[in-house]
């Protein structure tokens, strides 16, 4: 008796297969890139995920050497923020739009500038910014009016994958609720947001509970998984909250952090809960369970490109630094980095600035500094950013008991012992680091009767270690941090002329 949690992520779609225990079973993984035609722009194929959804499915239950008739249902996971112009016959009139194109930037900020900006949020839960479908939205209507106008629908990956399988256009109130267009009491497309982008609801799917089960898939969609038709399909959540799930972070006081490409900290709250100021969001889980926190753009993509950038090695015979022997390095500089600041914005920062146009930059660099504290700086820095939203949450939502942590960074010792002293509590590292297909699983198990309730996670979850902060390190990172926020708040205007600067001077070679 099986589940399959399918994680449609930013780089690739994995599918896991967990026992209804929880126990992992095996997965697959197919990844696929991400397209830039343009300065700011960033795309993907839907077709690629497509088959990257199917092909996935089908080599996790290879690789689990199970009877697809063992299979008691899936459920799914997805990235937030997609959206793509469909026409009648649910073809494709764009690439997938995701979360990272800043194409929007202009009019996310003349939107934020307004009273009318604060007012969407405090009713839609997303900031104003570039991410956002609303956004994206607004740059269509006024810079391709011709495509705007003849647009059937306006829908997610997400909601692309389900209608191939189903011929139906659904989305669940979890990725609606990370649109800017929808209404967090109602739970329904917003009617002051829809006249602003002069838009009727029809073009936009049919909002259902993270619950919603779904039956009689295309026989040609589930002959390709190696599933059977009538396999039951939850659907499921996005991603973020999902990872929380996965994570057994569901109740008052704990805190999930989940660094990837980018990162995110996140907890859960009873209601509906908005930041005056609008650094936080704020989306649906479930009944009585909406998460809320900040997402920062830049997480491991940082350390990736100083690897690329600064640890390559001029002679082509010679071996690469891996990922792992650059944090062994990292871990015999001291705490602080020798007093070397990354402020690692290299492509804008969301949480808690919601600016698309902030900029990295290394700061306090002397002749004693070697690469192994650039390296730790910039191990330092992420966790800084993330830091800085925590300590936004906590304002809104009371103090952290401890921190659980997912995602690709989990797995390095050094960068955990960062994150443990930083914010100065025990980080708890579950037994899978992939806790939103992990949470996509449990959610189907609740929907399908299997479990009572979302609370039966903590029960499924095998705590692999924790990790307890060292005290001395406490003041060394308090201090560095507020120099962390000062250098920030202080760059703002001059990040708007570099990027501007920038944008003129890039000359792009089309393939």
């Amino acid at each position: 008796m099986y589940v399959i949690g399918l994680d449609i992520g930013t780089t690739s779609t994995k599918a896991s297969i967990f026992a209804k225990t929880g126990r992992f079973i095996a997965s697959a993984a197919v990844g696929y890139p991400i397209i830039h035609p343009q300065p700011d722009w960033a795309e993907q194929d839907p077709d690629a995920i497509y088959s990257a959804v199917l092909e996935s499915v089908r080599s996790a239950i290879i690789s689990a050497k199970i009877d697809a008739g063992e299979l008691l249902g899936i459920g799914i996971s997805s990235a937030m923020h997609s959206i793509m112009a469909v026409d009648e016959n649910g073809k494709p009139l764009t690439n997938s739009i995701i979360w990272a194109d800043n194409r929007s930037w202009k009019y996310a900020e003349e939107l934020k500038a307004q009273p009318l900006g604060t007012e969407i949020y405090l009713k839609t839960g997303t900031p104003i910014h570039p991410m956002s479908p609303l956004s994206k939205l607004l740059w269509m209507k006024n810079e391709q009016p011709e495509l705007f106008s003849k647009t059937h629908k306006w829908i997610s990956i997400k909601e692309y994958i389900t209608w191939k399988w189903f011929g139906e256009y659904f989305v669940d109130y979890s990725i609606a609720s990370a649109t800017g267009l929808f209404n967090l009491r109602y739970l329904d497309w917003d009617e002051q947001v829809l006249e602003l982008l002069g838009l009727h609801r029809d073009k936009f799917s049919k909002p259902v509970p993270t619950t919603a089960i779904n039956r009689n898939m295309d026989g040609d969609a589930a002959t390709a998984m190696g599933i059977p038709a009538d396999l039951p399909v939850v659907a499921g959540a996005s991603d973020g909250v999902l990872a929380n799930l996965g994570a057994g972070a569901i109740s008052e006081g704990e805190y999930s952090v989940t660094i990837g490409t980018s990162g995110a900290i996140r907890t859960v709250v009873s209601g509906p809960t908005l930041d005056p100021l609008g650094r936080t969001f704020c989306y649906y889980l479930a009944d009585r369970k909406w998460v809320i926190g900040g997402p920062v753009n830049n997480g491991g993509i940082a350390l990736r490109w100083f690897k690329d950038q600064f640890c390559l090695q001029e002679d082509s015979s010679a071996a690469e630094p891996t990922f792992d022997l650059m944090i062994e390095e990292a871990s015999r500089v001291p705490a602080g980095a020798g007093g070397l600041l990354f402020l690692p914005y290299l492509s804008g920062e969301r949480a808690p600035l919601w600016n698309a146009n902030t900029r990295g930059a290394f700061f306090g660099i002397s002749l004693t500094h070697r690469r192994e504290h650039f390296i730790r700086a910039v191990l330092e820095g992420v966790i800084y950013a993330v830091y800085s939203v925590g300590v936004i949450l906590e304002e809104i939502a009371g103090p952290g008991k401890e921190l659980h942590v997912s995602g690709g960074f989990a797995r390095s010792e050094v960068w955990r012992q960062i994150l443990a002293d930083i914010f100065g509590k025990t980080v708890e590292v579950p037994e899978s680091h992939e806790s939103s297909g992990f949470g996509a699983a449990v959610m189907a198990l609740h929907a399908l009767g299997h479990i009572g309730s979302l609370e039966e996670v903590k029960q499924m979850i095998n705590i692999q270690l924790r990790q307890t902060p060292f005290q001395e390190n406490k003041e060394i990172y308090r201090t560095m941090h507020n120099v962390y926020q000062n250098l920030t708040r202080d760059m703002l205007g001059h990040f708007n002329t570099l990027s501007e600067i920038q944008r003129k001077g890039f000359k792009w070679i089309r393939a």
